[in-house]
């Protein structure tokens, strides 16, 4: 067992130092950057948090121990895992030598040292690591259950599988085979039976029990694990599902909104608020609809997730290891040792321990179990992955007993044998999902990471790589027109979002986006009809209204941008941008009163914009309450003290209010921010004009027209001085 743990930790430390300096290494994506937050706000001292659990919630709380103990760099958080996952290759090693034979035994635990998804899943920013060490010692405990039954191992099964269930929420449907296992040892006592099931159900309630009164207290709802069984049921089960992950919402697959959304559109669907458990019961309605409904397309469906549990090809969510094959070697074994040569080898080992199957059955049937709730859900290669130490027991089993089964074995059963294990390595090797594909997400995926860490340039090139390896992938294209726009190319983000809508035409949000290109290049009339056009596809898309309100107002439509305005409101309450258009209208119409109110409703959805603070600002000045102005100029300048526009505007204030000392501070602090404004020179000047500093006074106004030399105000203040005695 040793060996197998210096040779796997060896080559998946091997495997993170071959990518560490890659720009990638230290980017969270996907669920991982939730898991990040998440670990962070544990490590900073909110331990027991403030909702019912929607994922499962050890690796967060073993991320925050890391974090309060060694740090929160990357390669410490990859390089635990890898040791985590070196001595789950070392525990199997020990359960296949309890099962089957010594040499079976570490057959089994070099396969898994070696196997490529093994090295990439459990050296990812994800859960993966923990999945493999608590079932590896789950089979290592069980594996000293069978041989010599003891209360402790029963005990730490018990405590082991509820780890387990806390990283993998499905893994539940492990308990049912073990418990029956117990009942059905005969050659125990009952008593024996009842102490040893006991113990293993206590142990499952040490780790348990807790999670469940910690979701009672924060939520009011007893979950064992997490609220997200319905959601994910439905995922899997409904008539747009394909057996792979498709999120609630079109283009939407990112963790930090996975729960947010699927409240929403529940709520939304049944017109109330929702708790957990009522947004959990809302899918799983709807996914049993589905199925009474329509029982043939819902047995096709599973058939093919069934199919996709075994393809070889490794189904990625967030990052695939192809692409990192291309990168480190070790990955590259995948060409000769992947899932459709394991489960072939498993075949062979299933069926020539078929005779110990009395003592073997349990296995057969945590595998089947597991099988199926990974089919009943849906396919990625980090679900499935619990799979693999049960297959490569058999595995090992088989290769180790090949030779005594051909000398001991009929020609009839050898056939037989050969047979099943063919029609399973072609069932396996089946194309099913192009990798080009899986590789495009991935770096798509890289795009996204690099974009949040403000690394632009590297954002434009990965999401080229992956429009590379697939020109249809629209996510790609919208994201990268969001990007060039915001960088000023204008005409190609135009290009990239109208590759959108014509790859996707009921994509709601790149015709929003587009219509937003389209009217930053002037062109009202087609980003008006685009907006539209998302409404169509989305009536609620409340983004959508309130641009179109914009190309509205810009028309001078103003009746008609104010009905857009409060649809947006009416739709998502929370949308602040809606209120600020609003309150925009009102000023222009001089309707101050009115515009402050909205612009005090925007602040209370958020609270931290500086502009919407120096906006209510102007518009207090023209409801003559200047003091409330002052403040709220002071809370926009405390919030962006280096915007020279806000300083600038809050010094006229001051200087309207005969604050004439105050206000030469703030003009000084815009031409220290900008020094090439030439506004705040003439300002100030003015202001030591009325000081009586008639020099200075002069400098500024000069300063001003040096840097716009078409400054005519400042042109004619400086006359102004020098006609004074």
């Amino acid at each position: 067992m040793l060996v197998v743990f210096a040779v796997a930790l060896g080559i998946r430390v091997l495997h993170v130092w071959l990518i560490h300096r890659e720009p990638f290494f230290t980017l969270r994506l996907g669920d991982a950057d939730v898991y990040d937050a998440w670990a962070r706000r544990i490590a900073a001292g909110d331990w027991v948090g403030h909702q019912v659990f929607y994922q499962a919630p050890l690796y967060p709380y073993f991320l925050a121990v890391i974090y309060l103990t060694l740090g929160p760099a990357v390669l410490t958080v990859r390089l635990v895992q890898a040791v985590l996952s070196a001595a789950a290759c070392a525990l199997l090693a020990g359960a296949g030598w309890r099962l089957f034979s010594k040499q079976a035994g570490l057959v089994a635990g070099f396969m898994l040292a070696l196997y490529p998804p093994s090295i990439f899943l459990d050296t990812l920013l994800q859960k993966s690591a923990l999945d493999l060490f608590f079932l590896c010692l789950a089979l290592w405990l069980l594996s000293r259950l069978l041989a010599a039954p003891g209360r402790a191992v029963a005990w730490w099964l018990g405590v082991s599988l509820g780890g387990l269930m806390l990283v993998r929420e499905n893994t539940l449907i492990l308990v049912a085979p073990l418990l029956v296992w117990f009942a059905l040892q005969r050659a125990w006592s009952p008593r024996r039976r009842l102490a040893l099931a006991g113990l293993f159900v206590a142990g499952l309630g040490v780790v348990l029990v807790p999670v469940a009164i910690r979701n009672g207290m924060v939520g009011g709802e007893f979950y064992v694990t997490t609220a997200q069984f319905g959601p994910n049921f439905y995922i899997g089960n409904n008539p747009h599902a394909d057996g792979t992950y498709k999120s609630l919402r079109p283009m939407r697959g990112r963790a930090a909104v996975e729960r947010k959304d699927a409240t929403t559109l529940a709520e939304r669907a049944l017109g109330r608020t929702l708790t957990p458990a009522e947004v959990s019961g809302y899918y799983t309605g709807q996914a049993l609809d589905f199925i009474r409904t329509q029982p043939g397309r819902w047995v096709q469906l599973l058939l093919r997730k069934f199919a996709l549990t075994w393809n070889t090809t490794e189904i990625a969510d967030t990052e695939d290891q192809y692409t990192y094959a291309g990168l480190s070697w070790p990955l590259r074994l995948e060409a000769i040792w992947n899932l459709g040569v394991l489960a072939p080898l498993a075949c062979l080992g299933l069926w020539s321990t078929r005779d110990d199957w009395r003592r073997l059955w349990l296995l057969h049937l945590m595998l089947a179990a597991y099988v199926a709730s990974v089919v009943l859900f849906y396919v990625f290669a980090r679900y499935r992955y619990p799979m693999v130490p049960f297959l490569v027991l058999f595995a090992a089993a088989g290769v180790t007993r090949l030779r005594a089964f051909v000398r001991e074995r009929g020609r009839g059963d050898i056939a037989g044998c050969a047979a099943a294990t063919v029609a399973v390595a072609v069932f396996c090797n089946w194309p099913m999902i192009p990798r080009n594909r899986l590789e495009a997400v991935t770096h798509y995926n890289f795009g996204v990471g690099f974009e949040r860490r403000h690394q632009p340039a590297l954002a434009v090139q990965e999401y080229h790589a992956a429009l590379a390896l697939d020109p249809a992938l629209v996510v790609a294209h919208n994201d990268l027109g969001l990007l060039l726009g915001r960088q000023g190319h204008l005409r190609q983000a135009a290009r990239e979002l109208e590759t959108v809508v014509r790859l996707d035409p009921t994509y709601a949000t790149a015709q929003n986006n587009l219509g937003v290109v389209l009217g930053q290049q002037g062109d009202l009339r087609d980003a008006l009809a685009h907006f539209e056009a998302a409404i169509r596809i989305d009536p609620r898309n409340a983004e959508a209204h309130n641009n179109l309100g914009q190309m509205l107002a810009a028309q001078g439509r103003i009746t008609d941008a104010r009905a857009e305005y409060e649809q947006a409101a009416r739709l998502d309450p929370r949308y602040a941008e809606a209120r600020r258009n609003l309150a925009r209208l009102d000023a222009a119409q001089g309707r101050f009163a009115e515009a402050a109110a909205e612009y005090r409703q925007a602040l209370a959805l958020a609270p931290d914009d500086a502009a919407t603070h120096a906006a209510l600002a102007q518009v207090l000045v023209r409801t003559g309450d200047v003091d409330q102005a002052a403040a709220e100029f002071q809370r926009a300048v405390a919030l962006r003290p280096d915007d020279p526009a806000i300083l600038n505007d809050f010094g006229i204030l001051l200087a309207g209010a005969g604050r004439l000392d105050a206000a030469a501070a703030q003009f000084q602090r815009a031409i220290v921010v900008a020094p090439d404004g030439a506004e705040a020179h003439n300002n100030l000047g003015i202001v030591l004009a009325q000081q009586g500093h008639t020099a200075e006074a002069a400098a500024e106004f000069r300063q001003a027209i040096s840097l716009d030399p078409g400054y005519d105000e400042a042109r004619r203040n400086l006359a102004r001085l020098h006609v004074r005695p």
